[in-house]
């Protein structure tokens, strides 16, 4: 078995202590202002990533566009792309956050925190146009920031830069890196500029990983609460079911190795022995930032996942080539779990065409589990960027006959879905409309599908049930689109005493101001 590459993590005499759930955070007060905000955001496009570039956020642009290549679409077509970075701050303990942006904005996403189940309060530092100008935001930001840093309760602050002040270059960079031994790290997550909420997980899960490695760089570092390994192990990369990690730990435990922390961690203290490890597995594959964090440390990065029969086969045998093991011993972990998979597998087969789309970056893996199941997959769209991590997934789904679309738009799930008419779509809440609009039976990927084991057997047998149950609904969507026929769409939906009073003089004149408007920020960006 190869030496680990890299650094080695030193820990000190602290690692024993448990950190308690209940101080997972601060109360934060949210401050309330009647200042007016400033209405433009990330689906201002190329108006505010100018802005943001004129503001001396060239470098940051940059990186942005290295890291999560745009599409067709140069803006968000999911939520808020900033609700996945506070998502992976909300859900880890003694991790305070602020938020720093439009009302509207900051409104918005914590409501979905907590629709999420968040439990924690988030901390808002509002704005007007003169704070934002003189540059008394930051300052009202520094200030908040040394309010709540409290060593007691806290081992980290996350300050987060929404749409308008990343374009105005409020310069987070500038605040002390700890106060009172509480680490404060601050980051920007423009919607202009990281294209879905999934990537927002890897700016915060990126940034994190670099001051945790800035630490070990620096001397030893508190030891995590679960301790060490007496194995080599390997750091997962990406979001996943909890049963997942463990499955993935008992395919590793034949090959003498065991799962590390799941990146994005839930404290700080894993982010060291996420670092520790001896490999990183990139589960899902859009983690660009976090990535760059691991092999900056010398651990090499190993793409796809155990998922199906010839996913669990390859990915197993990619694991034991980068840890050298002996392919007789490669072969007996492979025949420990792929029977249990091909009989799941074959126990409750799919027999239904399916399109897939989705933002979760797991959409190629779940694709792969339904094909093996028996499923006709024609189509698989992801609103994530290809990637060298992906590139085995992709190269097994095309052998099959699909067509996979990166960074997918909307219209090209939809289009997908039309054309050919499945027996049943998977997808995001538009597409799912849709499809039930056409009265095709439809399931929603992020709260009915990604929610499910996927890995090793208890993955192969954790879709069919639904699936099936979902492509027994047709003929149930089929009477249901019957009996609301007629009842109208769009600005005719429903059911009228008399005809609905339709005003096609006011969409033509706001479509020409809206013409206007584009014609004038071309003209602007042309001076």
């Amino acid at each position: 078995m190869s030496e680990r590459v890299g650094y080695h993590v030193s820990y000190d005499d602290a690692g024993a202590v448990v950190i308690d759930d209940a101080s997972s955070g601060v109360d934060l007060e949210p401050v309330t202002s009647d200042a007016p905000q400033d209405g433009t955001g990330c689906h201002s496009g190329t108006t505010m990533a100018q802005a943001a570039r004129d503001a001396g956020q060239s470098e940051m642009m940059d990186q942005f566009a290295k890291d999560y290549p745009t599409g067709p679409h140069d803006k968000p077509q999911s939520m808020c792309p900033a609700f996945g970075s506070l998502r992976v701050g909300l859900r880890m303990k003694r991790v305070a956050t602020i938020l720093s942006g439009s009302a509207c904005c900051v409104f918005g996403l914590t409501f979905v925190s907590h629709f999420y189940g968040a439990r924690r309060s988030v901390g808002y530092v509002p704005f007007n146009s003169e704070t934002l100008v003189t540059g008394k935001l930051f300052e009202d930001i520094r200030e908040a920031v040394h309010d709540v840093a409290d060593p007691e309760k806290l081992d980290a602050i996350v300050v987060t830069n929404l749409c308008v002040p990343t374009a105005s270059g409020v310069p987070l960079r500038l605040l002390p890196d700890e106060i009172d031994g509480v680490r404060v790290v601050g980051i920007d997550v423009p919607g202009f500029g990281v294209p879905t909420h999934a990537e927002a997980k890897d700016v915060l899960a990126g940034a994190m990983l670099n001051y945790a490695r800035r630490e070990i760089e620096a001397g030893p570092v508190a030891m995590p609460a679960s301790g060490t390994s007496d194995r080599p192990t390997v750091s997962l990369l990406g979001e996943m079911f909890p049963a997942d990690p463990m499955m993935i730990g008992a395919m590793l435990a034949p090959l003498g190795l065991a799962a590390g922390p799941v990146v994005p961690c839930r404290e700080w203290r894993e982010l060291y022995a996420a670092l520790d490890c001896s490999a990183v597995a990139a589960i899902h594959p859009f983690y660009t930032a976090s990535v760059r964090e691991f092999q900056a440390a010398g651990r090499p990065v190993i793409g796809s996942a155990p998922v199906g029969h010839d996913g669990t086969a390859a990915w197993l045998a990619n694991i034991g080539d980068a840890f050298n093991i002996g392919k007789d011993r490669i072969a007996a972990a492979q025949n420990a779990f792929l029977p249990a998979i091909r009989g799941a597998l074959a126990a409750t087969p799919i027999n239904g065409t399916i399109t897939l789309s989705g933002y979760e970056g797991s959409e190629l893996l779940v694709a792969r589990l339904l094909i093996e199941s028996g499923a006709d997959v024609p189509y698989v769209g992801t609103a994530c960027a290809k990637s060298s991590w992906s590139a085995d997934d992709a190269a097994w789904l095309e052998a099959k006959g699909v067509k996979v679309k990166f960074r997918a738009s909307l219209e090209d799930d939809c289009a997908a879905m039309e054309a050919i008419r499945p027996d049943l779509a998977i997808g995001t809440t538009p597409v799912v409309q849709k499809g039930k609009e056409l009265g095709i039976p439809s399931l929603y990927f992020t709260n009915l599908i990604s929610a499910r084991p996927l890995m090793g057997p208890a993955g192969a047998g954790s879709l069919q049930e639904v699936v099936n149950a979902a492509i027994g609904n047709k003929d149930r969507m089929g009477r249901m689109r019957a009996f609301f026929e007629g009842v109208g769409a769009g600005d005719t939906a429903g059911v009228w005493e008399r005809s609905p009073n339709l005003q096609p003089s006011f969409r033509a004149q706001n479509l020409k101001k809206l013409e206007r408007q584009a014609k004038a920020a071309k003209a602007s960006q042309m001076i």
